[in-house]
């Protein structure tokens, strides 16, 4: 899609699909947003949150970046944990969905060597993945590299969650029963999704 393509499709929002939702645009302007689910998700461009959700305006607040990431609380990338704090204590969401996907770009960089500068910041944003390919590299038995990065992608997941209870604020709801964290896999190839279940260690098919 091409920005003309981009521009094309901006002026039949304007002149369709905003009418079809203007009273809810409305009702979010005069009443403020009151989304209960916070969207961790990729910045890739098919991982599409409210499409895959089937969710609309107002409904979600979405932190998109490279990986599905969360940094640490303690570690300095302060936008996405910006994010994830406004959504926390200003919002206050009562779920906090992590959505990792197939064929992810940010994990088998991993393997990349990136050591241009052009990618200086992307590689230390990359770190934030180390700690689950450390854990693959250890104990994945893959017999090909599309495996081990597909278990990589759903590690990954968890660990993410894990970060997100090194913020007292998201530990202290968690533990008082306010706020739940869940972790996805989505399948871009068949549109399937699956979710951990800390019960049995391992992803199975989200419910229909």
């Amino acid at each position: 899609m091409s920005i003309s393509d981009i521009i094309k499709g901006s002026k039949e929002f304007q002149n369709q699909t905003y009418l079809d939702h203007k009273e809810n645009f409305i009702d979010l302007i005069d009443n403020g947003q009151k989304p209960k689910v916070l969207f961790i998700g990729c910045s890739d461009s098919r991982v599409v949150p409210n499409l895959i959700t089937n969710s609309g305006p107002g409904d979600l607040f979405i932190i998109r970046n490279i990986g599905n990431f969360v940094p640490p609380h303690d570690v300095d990338f302060p936008s996405t944990p910006a994010a994830i704090e406004y959504a926390v204590s200003a919002l206050e969401v009562d779920t906090i969905l992590i959505c990792a996907h197939s064929q992810c770009g940010a994990i088998r960089s991993l393997y990349q060597d990136l050591d241009a500068p052009e990618f200086k910041h992307v590689k230390r944003w990359l770190s934030l993945g180390q700690k689950a390919k450390n854990i693959i590299d250890l104990t994945d038995k893959s017999e090909t590299l599309d495996e081990k990065f597909h278990n990589l992608e759903k590690v990954s997941a968890i660990f993410q969650a894990e970060n997100l209870l090194t913020y007292p604020s998201i530990k202290e709801r968690v533990e008082a029963g306010k706020l739940e964290i869940r972790v996805w896999h989505y399948s871009i190839r068949d549109g399937k999704i699956e979710e951990y279940d800390k019960n049995v260690a391992q992803f199975i098919p989200l419910e229909k």
